[in-house]
């Protein structure tokens, strides 16, 4: 996870911040059905929304922190995440 080194320079708080959210939340926060132990039940949208915050970050901070050799495959990953998980999404968004 590269999050945390990218914000490192600019503000430790911050970096330990994105820990929390990019690690905590989908630990916490998850759909029932999605995962066998549910801590706090959310829709199936929040679920997406936190896959997505992580791809997101992922990309950012490839390309913030590492060579744009790793960051350019980071990228074909994330990209290739967001096609496998269409289906796991559509299902996702019945759940409500």
């Amino acid at each position: 996870m590269a999050t945390p080194w990218a914000l490192w320079a600019v503000s430790v708080p911050l970096a330990v911040l994105s820990v929390i959210v990019l690690i905590g939340l989908p630990t916490l926060l998850s759909t029932p059905g999605d995962k066998s132990n549910v801590i706090v039940a959310v829709p199936g949208w929040v679920t997406i929304g936190l896959v997505l915050l992580q791809l997101v970050a992922a990309v950012w901070a490839a390309w913030v922190a590492w060579h744009p050799v790793v960051a350019v495959v980071v990228t074909g990953m994330a990209l290739a995440t967001l096609v496998t998980e269409r289906a796991r999404w559509k299902w996702l968004l019945a759940l409500g």
